[in-house]
């Protein structure tokens, strides 16, 4: 019998592979996006110092818990959300970290919705 690797050990040899060349900086931190079947989350990291700068998700999106989470719209929704956290933390350029992830779909969207709110990538 063959044993077919499962998709989220996949993902996760990935994102380590990913992250063997990528590193934030306080300058420019990393843009982690980790994306489950109902819901999106995202987070500004500084590695150098260890910190979260800023963090968004559709649990949290605008203060109160949402029922839709896992679609285009609220991606869409939390990139917006955390260029705003992240603008008023005085960062305007970030590392995208896709997780893993195809950049397809709701990563996407969240690294468009991102860029119109003002991150450089």
């Amino acid at each position: 019998m063959i044993n077919l690797r499962k998709r989220n050990d996949i993902r996760q040899v990935v994102h380590s592979r990913i992250r063997a060349k990528m590193s934030g900086t306080a300058e420019r931190p990393r843009l982690n996006v980790y994306r489950s079947l109902n819901h999106i989350y995202t987070q500004l990291i500084d590695d150098a110092n260890g910190v979260t700068i800023a963090s968004a998700s559709t649990i949290t999106a605008k203060g109160t818990e949402r029922k839709a989470g896992g679609n285009i719209a609220a991606a869409k929704e939390v990139g917006a959300a955390i260029a705003e956290a992240g603008k008023a933390k005085g960062v305007k350029k970030v590392v995208f970290d896709r997780g893993g992830y195809l950049y397809h779909g709701r990563i996407k969207a969240l690294a468009d919705a991102a860029r119109e709110a003002g991150l450089d990538f």
